[in-house]
């Protein structure tokens, strides 16, 4: 066995560059990545949450204002989650550089992990900026900051919610055949999703058959989840969206490295 076999650390290296070669590729174009969520989460808010919201009632002592921010923070985490994994790949496929981790000491869990931590890092952040400005809106027009009633729970949806779709854009990634197929799996299956997934509507809203067909959309849970750890309240029980989210998690997890051991590192 040599030397550097044989040390601790030298699977940890290329996991850590890895990791901090997808950190680095957003932090590059940090207009894209931090200025068009800005402006979209204060367009989100400023006709939904300002201009609608008072003609909207959700429940009593509970503003539309206050349920619109955690789902639009959530949508902001899925969102850029998946953009940025998907987006690393498709576009070290395209240039060739994706068949360097063929070569690289890493396992596929290392692999897969470290795509994914890139894309959550991205959500996480992302989610922050979507909260601040909720915060500022919510101060501005209702005179208080919109409190975290659970923090905790806050973070484990983030982390959740963030990796899983992470996930989701490692397999999508592999799975399409080029760029305008990756951006038709967001455009036709992940976009309507995110928009009926509750970010805008509450769910008791809904006509009863839409109710049922809305609790097989997983983004449902996450919204929820992340809807209570706020206002401590929210459509779906807290346990059930917690289950979900793991369930959906794991099952991620597992498809995302099935799909790269199989998958062609090729160039498009």
């Amino acid at each position: 066995m040599n030397q550097a076999t044989s040390n601790p650390n030298f699977h940890f290296v290329p996991f850590r560059s890895l990791l901090r070669r997808e950190v680095l590729r957003f932090s590059r174009v940090l207009a894209q990545t931090l200025l068009i969520p800005l402006v979209n989460s204060t367009l989100y808010l400023l006709i939904f949450g300002v201009s609608l919201g008072s003609s909207i009632t959700i429940s009593e002592g509970i503003s539309y204002l206050a349920f619109l921010i955690p789902g639009l923070m959530m949508m902001a985490i899925l969102n850029n989650s998946f953009q940025n994994s998907s987006s690393s790949i498709s576009t070290s496929r395209f240039h060739g550089d994706l068949e360097d981790l063929r070569v690289v000491p890493l396992s596929t869990h290392q692999i897969v992990l470290a795509l994914g931590c890139g894309g959550l890092i991205r959500g996480a952040l992302v989610g922050l900026i979507t909260l601040s400005v909720g915060e500022i809106f919510h101060f501005f027009y209702l005179q208080r900051v919109l409190p975290i009633s659970h923090p905790s729970c806050l973070l484990l949806f983030v982390f959740m919610g963030g990796l899983s779709f992470s996930l989701l854009g490692i397999i999508a990634a592999f799975k399409a055949k080029s760029i305008d197929h990756l951006s038709a799996i967001g455009g036709f299956i992940l976009l309507p999703l995110m928009y009926l997934g509750g970010v805008f509507f509450s769910l008791q809203s809904l006509h009863p058959f839409w109710r049922l067909v809305s609790q097989f959309n997983p983004l449902l849970y996450f919204m929820n989840g992340m809807r209570f750890s706020f206002i401590g309240t929210s459509d779906i029980p807290l346990p059930t969206s917690i289950l979900v989210g793991v369930l959906t998690l794991v099952l991620l997890y597992f498809l995302a490295l099935i799909t790269v051991r199989r998958a062609s590192f090729s160039r498009w």
